[in-house]
C-alpha cells in the first residue's frame, strides 16, 4: 500500500495515455480487490477514521452464512447470485413462463438479457416503505424481489419496447423517451407506497437508451441483448472480467454526476484516503456494484444464448448493504462512533466508501472460511455462489432480527443508481 497519507483525494493532471491506462485499471476486478484490500490493511492497523476491523468475528459470519445456505440449498447445489433468482420469488417460475412465451432458445436468451439489464439497473434500494402487489399471484413483495417482479411485469406490458407488436423486449427507442410517471405507475408508487429514487431510475433508463444508440458495436440492433451477438462474434466463451469490462465501457456514460478521469465517467468509483495507488488513479476505490451484479445476472441468459462465462472467481463480492450489513451486524466491521449508525450518509461520504471497501475485502475472507468448513475448493464453490447461498440472505435475515423492517445498520441517502 502506498500509504494512508493520500488524504486529499487530489488526482494530479495526467497525459491522455496515463488517463487511459488508469481508467482501464479502475474498470478491472483486480483494481476493485486491490484498492479494497488497501483500505482493509489500514483498518487492521487501526488507521481508519470510521471503522475498526475485528478479524476474530469472521468465524461467526462464516458459520451464519453456512447455516443460511443449508436452509436455502440443503444439497448445496447453489445457483450463481443473479437477478433471475429474484424473478422466481415466492416459488413462481416467471422466468420459465417468459422463455416459453417467446419460444425458447435464442429468442428467450435475447428477451431475458433485455429484461435483466433494465431490471438490474432499476434495482437500487427501494426503501423500507415500498412494496409491490402482484395481481396474478396475490403476492406482496418488497425490496429486491419486489423490484424484480415489478420490472418483469412492466417488461411483459411493453414498458421498455417501442414496438407494440413485440412487447417482450427492451430497445433504445423506448428507453430514450422513458417516462418517470410510467415507471411510478408500473411500480405502484403512491403517497402511501413511496419508492426511493424514482427520478434517478428514470434518468438511468433514458441514459441507457442513449448509450445503446451510440454503441452499435457492443449493442447491435439497438437492444441491450445486442451484447449477446457481439460476444458470439468473438467465440463461445467470455471471461467474467472481460464481460465486466465490456459492461463498464459500454454503460459508463449512463451514471450521473460521477468522478471523471481523462473525460471518462468512472461510474461507481470514489475517493478514500486509504485507497493507495500511484498516478492518475491514486486515491480512488472502484466498486462497480450494479455493473458486477449485472455481469453475474447475465451468466445464465448468456449461456442460454450459447456463450459460457468462464473464470467467474475473478470478480469480487458485491459492496451493497446486505453484505455490508451482515459484517457490521455480526461485529466484523465495528463503527468507531455513534454517528455512523445514527446519521444518514451520502454514497460518496468517506464513511460509506470505507464501509463498502471493507465489505469487498472481508467477503473474500468469509468465502475462504466457508469453503474451509465445507471442505470444498474455490472451483467447487465460487464466490458467486457463496453470495447467493449465502451472504446476501444472511445479511437480510440478521437485519430482520435486529431492526423492525429489516433495514441496514447504516442509513444511506440513495439516488437510486448505486445501491
Amino acid at each position: 500500500m502506498s500509504g494512508y497519507d493520500l488524504g486529499s483525494g487530489f488526482i494530479a493532471p495526467a497525459t491522455s495515455a496515463d488517463a487511459t491506462t488508469a481508467v482501464a485499471y479502475l474498470r478491472s476486478p483486480l483494481a476493485i480487490r486491490v484498492r479494497a484490500t488497501n483500505v482493509l490493511e489500514a483498518g487492521l492497523l487501526g488507521e481508519l477514521r470510521h471503522f475498526r476491523v475485528d478479524r476474530t468475528r469472521i468465524e461467526a459470519v462464516a458459520e451464519r452464512v453456512i447455516a443460511v445456505t443449508r436452509q436455502n440449498y440443503p444439497n448445496l447445489r447453489i445457483p450463481v447470485h443473479g437477478r433471475l433468482g429474484h424473478f422466481r420469488a415466492g416459488g413462481v417460475d416467471r422466468v420459465g413462463s417468459l422463455a416459453a412465451t417467446v419460444g425458447g432458445g435464442l429468442a428467450a436468451a435475447e428477451s431475458l438479457i433485455d429484461l435483466v439489464v433494465v431490471s438490474v439497473l432499476l434495482d437500487a434500494g427501494a426503501g423500507e416503505a415500498w412494496h409491490y402487489r402482484e395481481a396474478s399471484t396475490g403476492q406482496q413483495l418488497a425490496r429486491s424481489e419486489g423490484l424484480a417482479v415489478a420490472s418483469l411485469r412492466a417488461f411483459e406490458g411493453g414498458l421498455f419496447s417501442a414496438d407494440p407488436l413485440s412487447p417482450l423486449r427492451a430497445d433504445a427507442a423506448a428507453l430514450r423517451s422513458f417516462d418517470d410517471d410510467d415507471l411510478a405507475r408500473a411500480f405502484q408508487v403512491g403517497a402511501t407506497n413511496p419508492l426511493v429514487g424514482v427520478a434517478g431510475r428514470g434518468q438511468l433508463m433514458r441514459r441507457l437508451g442513449e448509450t445503446i444508440d451510440r454503441n452499435a458495436a457492443l449493442f447491435p440492433g439497438g437492444r441491450p441483448s445486442g451484447l449477446l451477438h457481439a460476444l458470439r462474434a468473438r467465440g463461445t466463451e467470455v471471461r467474467a472480467a472481460d464481460l465486466l469490462g465490456d459492461l463498464l465501457e459500454g454503460l459508463g456514460p449512463i451514471w450521473p454526476g460521477r468522478i471523471e478521469l481523462g473525460g471518462v465517467n468512472l461510474g461507481d468509483c470514489w475517493h478514500h484516503p486509504a485507497a493507495g495507488g500511484i498516478g492518475p488513479s491514486a486515491g480512488l476505490v472502484p466498486f462497480h456494484h450494479l455493473s458486477q451484479w449485472l455481469a453475474y445476472s447475465l451468466f445464465e441468459p448468456l449461456e442460454l444464448g450459447g456463450v459460457k462465462v468462464v473464470q467467474p472467481g475473478a470478480m469480487t463480492g458485491l459492496p451493497e448493504y446486505r453484505n455490508g450489513g451482515l459484517l457490521v451486524d455480526l461485529g466484523a466491521i465495528v463503527p468507531r462512533y455513534e454517528g455512523v449508525t445514527r446519521d444518514v450518509h451520502r454514497v460518496d461520504d468517506e464513511v460509506i466508501v470505507e464501509w463498502r471497501a471493507l465489505t469487498v475485502a472481508l467477503l473474500d475472507w468469509v468465502a475462504d472460511a466457508v469453503r474451509e468448513r465445507l471442505h470444498v475448493t474455490p472451483d467447487q464453490l465460487p464466490l458467486a455462489r457463496i453470495l447467493e447461498g449465502g451472504t446476501w440472505h444472511a445479511g437480510r435475515q440478521v437485519a430482520h432480527e435486529r431492526r423492525p423492517g429489516g433495514g441496514p445498520p447504516i442509513a444511506i441517502d440513495s439516488d437510486g443508481t448505486v445501491f
